[in-house]
């Protein structure tokens, strides 16, 4: 089979974000454009000629029409063995899964994670290294750097291969097998999870759940392992069908955007337990009967109590957190004498500290959780972990919460986004923080006096590597903290995210409502950072 040789020329702006590279569809829709970004990841990575490679996405709009174009790229450029999810399926937690079992030289993830999908909405593309978790930055840096000076891309004139038909087939030299895109991934909770606890929960008639895959890609794995497995009821999982356009929704498991799941909770008949998934399957939002688990507490006590479930019987080894989410996570490291490291935004700064051993556990407060078992945060691993931890511990959700208060304090956390600012405002605003920041130690603001303001940087403690400008850091005398930082997740405008934490001792103030703890702290935010004057905005768009 003959490889055809196209000429091209570079598109503006290829460069990946913290999740790869995302765009509207009809910019991916342009001739040239996916062959440009998939021909660079090739260009770069030598180790693909010849080697295996996983291939697969959230089942978005654009997703199967972009598994045909990496597949005949993939084949004109020596790749030996491509895996697929059937129906070009897959979770990003199960690409990783796939990478590492089969032990491929990486994967394609298509997905836009918790971006809206259709034709007028979201796509992305990423590369996951060999390893299972996203490209380093060095890799990333070189893919952009060939998409700046390619001029040809390989492919073959050959028709779309069946992607619904599991078995192997072949494209060229390249063997292509279509693979259940769950079953792997199902098998590994298995290992981890104790599923005949989780079973007895489920059967025990004294308990009550949703799962909202939101019309993306976790239906099928929640439905295998909720229903088919762990004997829940059916329908226990909502909107399990994935739809290219995720049913018209916002698939981001918050408070703005799983409203329906939400309502489910409220009330003295709500359910005991509701969580849900996003457009890729990595992020997740645990609920209680009237009560919501921020993420950053939620990895707080997953971390507190993992030593109750088989996967980490022997205990952690470290923690690591983002740097805007809060500092739950640090008390419980410090009470178990392990590490606790707080990096840059994106899961890839994960990678190096999981691969040494240093950490089991790691999240974000962007609602993403994960451990050692892949190199993605996982969404439906998370609610495994909760759903055996209520089944070994015998406590509603809101108990859980309330004991960990009690025993290590409580962090008040809230995020406030603004999104789709001027990009040219947006910036101004951050660049008017980093002028303050020089004066604020020492100043009074508001109730508080500032003792630190910095433009967090990050050295990766295994391999050196700086990254620099990640965010700003406002830290008070009480132990409170605000966080600015301009989002790398949309495909227009900037969106403009605002973390802010207070540090709470007393039991008896623990169940304060959030946003009045948080109010004086919102306050001293806005007027800091001049929010209105600067972005017209009055109120965010979303808090969480």
């Amino acid at each position: 089979m003959e490889t055809i040789r196209i000429a091209t020329t570079p598109f503006e702006g290829q460069r990946p974000g913290t999740s790869g590279l995302r765009k509207k569809v009809k910019v991916f829709q342009q001739p040239g454009y996916l062959e440009n970004f998939v021909q660079s990841i090739l260009d770069t990575l030598p180790e693909l000629r010849g080697g295996s490679l996983v291939v697969g996405g959230d089942g978005r709009y654009f997703n199967r029409e972009a598994i045909q174009v990496i597949l005949r790229l993939a084949a004109a450029n020596g790749v030996r063995r491509l895996i697929v999810g059937r129906g070009g399926l897959f979770s990003t937690p199960a690409v990783s899964c796939v990478i590492r079992k089969y032990k491929t030289q990486g994967g394609i993830v298509l997905s836009a994670s918790h971006n809206p999908g259709g034709p007028d909405e979201d796509f992305g593309i990423k590369f996951n290294s060999a390893n299972g978790g996203p490209a380093p930055e060095s890799v990333t840096d070189a893919i952009f750097a060939r998409t700046k000076t390619i001029d040809r891309y390989l492919t073959l004139d050959t028709p779309p291969v069946d992607l619904d038909q599991p078995g192997v087939c072949t494209l060229g030299e390249t063997e292509i097998e279509i693979i259940d895109p769950v079953r792997d991934y199902a098998d590994l909770m298995e290992a981890l999870f104790d599923f005949d606890a989780i079973h007895h929960l489920f059967n025990s008639g004294h308990f009550q759940m949703r799962f909202d895959a939101m019309h993306a890609i976790t239906g099928p794995y929640a439905i295998e392992i909720l229903e088919n497995r762990l004997g829940a009821a059916p329908g226990t999982v909502m909107n399990g069908v994935p739809l290219e356009d995720f049913g018209g929704g916002h698939p981001d498991p918050n408070l703005a955007h799983a409203q329906e799941l939400v309502a489910l909770t409220h009330g003295s008949d709500g359910l005991d337990f509701g969580a849900a998934s996003d457009g890729d399957g990595d992020r997740n939002m645990i609920l209680g009967r009237n009560c919501f688990v921020t993420p950053s507490d939620s990895l707080a006590i997953l971390a507190a109590n993992a030593h109750l479930l088989p996967g980490y019987r022997q205990g952690i080894r470290g923690i690591a957190r983002s740097m805007p989410t809060s500092q739950a996570a640090n008390r419980v490291a410090d009470f178990l004498g392990i590490e606790c490291f707080e990096t840059p935004t994106g899961w890839k700064f994960f990678g190096n500290l999981l691969d040494a051993g240093r950490i089991t556990l790691c999240g974000e407060e962007s609602f993403g959780t994960g451990s050692d078992h892949v190199r993605e945060k996982d969404g439906l691993w998370a609610v495994l972990f909760w759903l055996n931890l209520l089944a070994v511990r015998q406590q509603s959700v809101a108990e859980i919460l309330t004991d960990h208060w009690r025993r290590f304090g409580r962090n008040f956390y809230t995020r406030h986004d603004y999104e789709g600012v001027d990009l040219e405002a947006a910036e101004g605003l951050v660049d008017h923080l980093r002028r303050l920041l020089p004066d604020l130690p020492g100043r009074q603001l508001g109730a508080e006096t500032v003792s630190y303001a910095d433009d967090f940087a990050y050295t990766d403690p295994i391999d050196g590597s700086v990254s620099e400008r990640q965010g700003i850091r406002i830290g008070f005398a009480s132990g409170a903290r605000i966080v600015y930082r301009l989002s790398g997740t949309g495909t227009s405008g900037a969106t403009l995210r605002v973390y802010l934490e207070y540090f709470e001792p007393n039991p008896a103030l623990h169940q304060r409502d959030t946003q009045d703890a948080m109010r004086p702290l919102v306050l001293i935010a806005r007027e800091l950072a001049q929010i209105e004057t600067r972005t017209g905005r009055t109120e965010p768009d979303v808090v969480t």
